[in-house]
């Protein structure tokens, strides 16, 4: 990847096992900041956690904040999940071909990783 590459759209859209992401509006552009905001609070759950280990706090209360801060991310990425299936896989299923069988079968495999997670 060049320096120019780096700063294309396209280099930026792209995450590790998607070749090409999709530009444009996603399922989750309506609630972004809802989503945001849920973000910010996983991620003070999280700091919250560094705290309790740099304070030796009792190990079952650490892990009782763990499964909290993992139950938070889980439900966080069901709601994305929802709105994928809304939004882009709606969308590719009404103009079908090869296209809807990408978007389900991205689907499956993103909700295959959800349940190993």
């Amino acid at each position: 990847m060049t320096v120019d590459d780096a700063a294309s759209p396209a280099a930026e859209a792209a995450t590790p096992g998607t070749p090409s992401a999709p530009q444009g509006p996603h399922g989750y552009a309506k609630q972004k900041d809802q989503h945001l905001k849920r973000l910010r609070r996983i991620e003070g759950q999280v700091r919250g956690l560094q705290r309790m280990v740099e304070e030796d706090v009792y190990c079952i209360d650490i892990l009782t904040q763990v499964s909290a801060g993992t139950k938070a991310l889980q439900s966080f990425a069901l709601q994305l999940l929802e709105e994928h299936l809304r939004h882009c896989v709606a969308d590719a299923a009404i103009q079908g071909g090869p296209e809807a069988d990408a978007k389900v079968a991205e689907a499956t495999a993103a909700i295959a990783r959800l349940l190993r997670s």
